[in-house]
């Protein structure tokens, strides 16, 4: 099976909706994904993944179903010096900037991080949930496979939630994951379960936040969600 984390067009988080350049990004993610062979269609419950979505599903003909465990993770922001910012937007450099690096074995036990971990432990539940019912069964750190699955699976969400999403797949420590990746807006983002053998899959990631479609339509990049510098 491949899943496609699919992080929405670029956000008019004020309307709740995406912009005039986020529908232009999105009719262009749509060809692009017809040419993916998509079988299911799944999305968040929240306007601007649903928007995104909709070409993409009107396109190829699919009935989309919304996964409300996808959405925007609510999680409390951080004060950075005196603003609010997104948990996930946390500095690499202070992340990077105690030793040793926030490992699995102990980024719980540190500021902030400790105050998501409950939220984080839900979000895995429900991927727990959802992959069970595409025939993988997780167990440590790989999936049991109960019935194999060839399928292509595209997944419309978020920048905080499908990143989140892939540290838990690829066992990547939280704090790692959110100052190491950052999605752009329309991006996709392949994992690929692998089965080596009749047993067992496990989560590869083939393709991180490609804005292909993009290039090809002539489209600027929106650096929506980054922080600093340019792409």
């Amino acid at each position: 099976m491949r899943i496609l984390i699919i992080r929405h067009a670029d956000p008019d988080y004020p309307n709740d909706t995406i912009t005039a350049a986020g529908h232009l990004e999105a009719q262009a993610l749509a060809q692009r994904l017809k040419k993916e062979g998509i079988d299911r269609i799944y999305s968040s419950p929240v306007n601007r993944a649903l928007h995104t979505m909709q070409y993409t599903a009107e396109l190829l003909g699919i009935e989309p179903v919304i996964e409300p465990w996808t959405r925007e993770l609510s999680l409390n922001p951080v004060i950075f010096e005196g603003s609010k910012i997104a948990a996930w937007n946390i500095p690499g450099e202070t992340v990077r900037g105690i030793q040793p690096y926030p490992g699995h074995e102990i980024w719980r036990e540190r500021t902030p991080y400790r105050d998501y971990a409950q939220d984080y432990d839900k979000l895995n539940a429900d991927s727990d949930v959802f992959l069970k019912r595409h025939g993988y069964v997780r167990e440590e750190g790989r999936y049991r496979i109960a019935s194999p699955n060839r399928e292509t699976i595209a997944v419309f969400c978020h920048h905080g939630f499908g990143v989140t999403w892939l540290a838990h797949l690829l066992e990547i420590p939280l704090p790692i994951a959110w100052s190491g990746f950052w999605f752009p807006p329309s991006s996709v983002t392949t994992v690929l379960f692998e089965e080596r053998s009749r047993e067992w899959a496990v989560p590869r990631c083939t393709g991180l936040g490609s804005i292909a479609h993009l290039h090809e339509a002539g489209l600027k990049i929106s650096t929506a969600g980054l922080l600093a510098n340019d792409v």
